[in-house]
């Protein structure tokens, strides 16, 4: 039971710290990308994914 905890905080301490680096676009981004990983939803999984890409690019030049 206090591994769940645990990964849950991780969890959600990631998605603050997108949120903080990214905006709400790199939350939504995030949002997709764990709803399409946990409904095994290819569609998701690559708008979450190209969406953090782009962000990323985006915050590097």
């Amino acid at each position: 039971m206090p591994l769940i905890v645990f990964l849950a905080l991780g969890a959600y301490l990631l998605s603050e710290v997108v949120e903080k680096q990214y905006g709400l676009l790199g939350a939504a981004a995030l949002g997709f990308l764990t709803v399409g990983v946990k409904t095994k939803n290819t569609t998701c999984i690559s708008i979450g994914a190209v969406a953090l890409v782009f962000l990323g690019q985006s915050a590097l030049g």
